[in-house]
């Protein structure tokens, strides 16, 4: 493999270690391994993706490769080292963690993405760095270049698992009552779904070949006659929607390829069983038809279970917060709908907001950005989330909201527009369940249990200050900056252009102002900025396709990676922005 300047790779350094025993690990420790390192935050959808994306690799290269998972926190939550150990459970991460906490190892490997990828030689050099999904053939065959170069040092991991817990769930995520009273609870991470009674005693417990199942719903009766099954399931990781027949628990694949969703946006329907999904996480039946909150690329989709067909509800895939009339909005990471009359409710987690569609627009009822949360009561225009998970609507108006990493749940008046705390001290809640009984379920996910709220829980306002993320921002210059989206081909791959340009930019900013020009979408990779003074969000959305290189049967590949890069403008920053959609050879 050519190599450009050899760059060592500076040491990893943090607050902790998990997945090791206890143990520290340094570099010199894994000297004749292979090493990856994975920037994540456990709210990241993109992140989540990941994770999945790297488990081949482990597998087919464990005795060689070593993963290093490096959580560097976006929000305050984050930062509690028993809620990333609850997270490194969760999602079933099965390498050690490093615990960076003041983003150190970030600064030092010049991240500026959730997700972004670094790959480090047997002789301890940098020779890889990427941002995004879609990596895992590239960083195989760059594997595979570094294997035939020799030097590696075989077994010896420093992965120690830790000890089996032991509950009758395990992360819960979602929950709906039955015609029957019971209650049906997506059992995540034990891949699950069980049937419970109002007792909260299990009845069933439904495995149907899940993979961390999140959003239930209960069809209405005539579209379940018709389709054939009862509830749908959002299948999360399977990237599939699962039709389930109450009487004999029966699982059936309904919507989703099993492919994560890689592709353009368009506004057609399209076969559900043909169409690649993304994340799917919460489920509603509004406007006839089962809308699915489409977590991993920040839109709401359609789906009909008559016609079985799917198509884009809302949302362009760009990660921000912007309403209007759908579909042209923007959401990040939407992971919980109710519907209620005209209104349907949205927890859009990663802008910390609560959101509402009607009469074919989007709205804001409370959050105001990417990068602001916090535990605020009050005027809902001031009032502060942080990343909700859950919502669910009342009969007289109100709103709850699963305010999931402040661990409250929150109301929201619509008549007066202000947002109080009705409950705090949870452990990440998830979901809201209100009962034909009118008794209100909280989905307590990380004490892994439902919990009942006192009847006629009273308002309490809590005060609390804003928070932003940890995130160290860019300093720009103001005026001319040139940003440079920096992307080679994975090795044995090429540029696609069989179907038209193979890149494709695209560039906004939050607030609008910051951005006087070079807004908009091209499909150059270099586009030339000029900013105006103050702080804010550059959103920068790059895509290349690829196909493989010399063989008779070419696979094509799309990477994508959506940025939010917080920017401070002055007159003493940097004229340039170089972001690495996938580098090699670094």
């Amino acid at each position: 493999m050519e190599k450009g300047p050899r760059v060592r790779a500076p040491e990893l350094r943090g607050r902790a270690w998990l997945n090791t025993g206890g143990e520290p690990v340094t570099l010199a420790d894994l000297r004749g391994k292979i090493v990856l390192l994975d920037f994540w935050t456990f709210c990241c959808i993109n992140c989540l993706h990941v994770l999945d994306e790297l488990r081949p690799l482990e597998q087919k290269y464990g005795d060689v490769l070593v993963v290093i998972g490096v959580h560097s926190p976006k929000f305050e939550h984050e930062r509690d080292p028993e809620a990333l150990a609850a997270a490194v459970e969760r999602y079933g991460v099965h390498h050690p963690v490093l615990d960076d906490v003041d983003m150190t190892t970030w600064q030092q490997y010049a991240a500026k993405a959730w997700p972004t990828l670094a790959v480090i030689d047997q002789q301890g050099y940098l020779v890889a760095s990427m941002a995004g999904e879609g990596h895992a053939e590239g960083l195989s065959r760059l594997i595979d270049e570094l294997n035939a170069e020799g030097g590696l040092r075989v077994g010896d991991s420093p992965y120690v698992p830790p000890p089996p817990a032991d509950t009758m769930l395990r992360f819960p995520g979602k929950a709906i009552e039955l015609p029957s009273g019971n209650l049906l609870v997506s059992d995540s991470t034990r891949h699950a779904i069980v049937e419970l009674t109002p007792g909260f005693d299990e009845v069933r417990r439904i495995e149907g070949g899940f993979t961390e199942p999140q959003g239930l719903l209960l069809l209405p009766a005539k579209t379940a006659e018709i389709a054939g099954y009862d509830v749908v399931v959002a299948d999360t990781v399977n990237h599939l929607l699962r039709g389930l027949k109450l009487d004999t628990g029966e699982v059936i694949t309904v919507a989703g390829s099993g492919k994560p969703w890689r592709s353009t946006v368009d506004d057609h329907a399209h076969d559900a069983l043909a169409a690649d999904l993304s994340s799917p996480w919460d489920l509603a039946w509004f406007d006839d038809r089962v809308i699915v909150a489409m977590a991993g690329i920040h839109q709401l989709w359609w789906f009909d279970p008559v016609r079985r067909t799917v198509g884009v509800y809302a949302g362009t895939t760009v990660e921000s917060l912007r309403d209007g009339p759908i579909p042209d909005v923007w959401m990040a990471q939407p992971s919980g709908l109710s519907a209620a009359g005209d209104r349907l409710w949205i927890a859009d987690s990663e802008t910390s907001a609560l959101r509402w569609i009607e009469n074919g627009e989007m709205h804001t009822a409370v959050g105001q950005g990417l990068f602001d949360f916090g535990h605020v009561d009050g005027p809902a225009a001031e009032a502060l989330l942080q990343h909700p998970l859950g919502v669910a609507a009342l009969p007289g108006g109100d709103v709850l909201i699963a305010d999931t990493y402040n661990g409250a749940i929150r109301r929201f008046d619509p008549a007066t527009r202000t947002v109080s705390t009705i409950d705090s001290g949870l452990a990440e809640p998830s979901d809201i369940l209100v009962t034909a009984a009118g008794e209100i379920l909280v989905v307590e996910s990380g004490a892994h249990r439902l919990v009942r709220l006192a009847p006629g829980a009273v308002s309490s306002q809590v005060s609390g200050e804003r928070q932003r993320t940890e995130r160290p921002p860019t300093h720009l210059t103001a005026g001319e900056v040139r940003l440079d989206v920096i992307f080679s081909p994975a090795p044995g791959q090429k540029l696609d252009e069989q179907f038209g340009p193979s890149t494709r930019l695209t560039v906004s900013a939050s607030p609008p102002s910051l951005l006087l020009e070079g807004g908009g979408v091209t499909t150059q990779l270099t586009r030339r900025l000029v900013l105006a003074e103050g702080t804010g969000v550059l959103q920068v959305v790059a895509q290349a396709a690829t196909c493989d290189a010399d063989v008779e049967h070419a696979a094509c590949h799309l990477t994508r990676q959506d940025w939010g890069v917080p920017v401070v403008v002055g007159s003493d920053g940097d004229a340039r922005l170089p972001l690495v959609l996938r580098g090699l050879d670094a």
